[in-house]
């Protein structure tokens, strides 16, 4: 955990993608709907480069990447074992402008900034994200086709990359002033303990410690955990990321099932992130109201068990249940709305 607590008290942000291709007047209306913490947009829907996995390869070894199909493989054109010492000769003199994540692969990133650059609005926080090590690493296959989950040398280094690209991202945040929290998105973790996922719970906390610990090493960023399907919420505590991040809209009741584990993270000085407002069952038909319920009843649950009203205000903000990238554009507008006069209604 952090040295130095934060206080949220329910701000809001988003997660990272949205359907829009505006990039300009998406960043400004993140802005005014986010002022404290605003997050930098992911544009799925404009470019294959912005794919959550895609859009972090760029520096990473041995990959082949094939944008409009939205793959990632290992290739076989390359010499591995020259390719991996290359790898580790930028990783470990910390070369961050090798790992850069360039314009074409975040539009949302550069342009928020610049944004912040020109603006007189203060604040806080500016919230970023990057794909989990464990989601990224299952969706490439090596050259036997199988998952580059289960080849350690590999896996190795693409976890090692994908730290010190979060490493270059998180100083490019840092840029504006703000202090940077970053999201790490693992929706893999949804099927965590199922017939697909052999990964035992310890290799899992493993994997995602090498990051944690890379970029606590190395910077002052507050570091989040999102996953969007129910999972074992005591292993990503477990973990020790800074901020719990889950769909309190559908999964409210399967996180409070952990009661002793939320207690004692809370205490220690974890946070927890409320994905109240719907994104994939968004009817239209949400209000800010009957959301304050449902958000109001994990609330006294937890509050319940022991924890002081003021301390969770202070360890709780709220976002989306998920990424808006398949979202209709319209509704995708009113998810932002709803979830940004929520916010407020606990900030007056």
């Amino acid at each position: 955990m952090p040295d130095k607590i934060s206080s949220f008290n329910f701000l809001g942000s988003g997660i990272g993608s949205v359907p829009f291709k505006d990039v300009d007047d998406t960043c400004k209306n993140i802005l005014k709907l986010f002022p404290k913490m605003p997050f930098w947009p992911q544009f799925v829907q404009l470019s294959p480069l912005e794919d959550m996995s895609i859009q972090y390869t760029e520096g990473l070894p041995l990959l082949d990447v094939e944008a409009e199909k939205r793959t990632i493989k290992i290739s076989g054109k390359h010499d591995q074992e020259s390719e991996l010492v290359t790898f580790y000769d930028h990783f470990l003199s910390q070369d961050l402008d090798y790992f850069a994540t360039t314009k074409n692969y975040a539009r949302g990133l550069y342009a928020l900034l610049d944004l912040l650059e020109n603006s007189n609005i203060d604040g806080p926080y500016i919230k970023g994200h990057s794909v989990g090590p464990l989601t990224f690493a299952a969706g490439i296959t090596d050259l036997n086709g199988k998952s580059v989950l289960y080849n350690p040398d590999l896996l190795e280094a693409l976890i090692n990359g994908l730290a010190i690209k979060a490493l270059w991202q998180v100083r490019a945040l840092c840029q504006c002033g703000r202090r940077p929290v970053l999201f790490f998105d693992e929706p893999y973790l949804s099927g965590f303990g199922s017939a697909f996922s052999t990964l035992q719970r310890q290799d899992v906390i493993n994997i995602l410690r090498n990051v944690i610990d890379y970029l606590r090493e190395h910077s002052n960023a507050l570091l989040g955990i999102h996953c969007c399907g129910n999972t074992d919420w005591s292993m990503l505590i477990d973990a020790g990321f800074d901020i719990i991040n889950f769909d309190a809209f559908e999964y409210l009741e399967y996180f409070l099932l952990y009661p002793d584990q939320i207690m004692t993270y809370l205490k220690a000085g974890g946070m927890i992130a409320w994905g109240i407002v719907p994104t994939s069952g968004l009817t239209g038909n949400e209000t800010e109201d009957n959301l304050l319920i449902k958000l109001g009843k994990g609330l006294d649950k937890v509050r319940s068990w022991g924890i002081d009203a003021d301390l969770l205000a202070e360890r709780s903000f709220l976002t989306p249940a998920c990424g808006m990238g398949t979202m209709e554009p319209e509704m995708a507008k009113k998810a932002l709305r709803l979830l940004s006069g929520l916010s407020r209604k606990f900030c007056i």
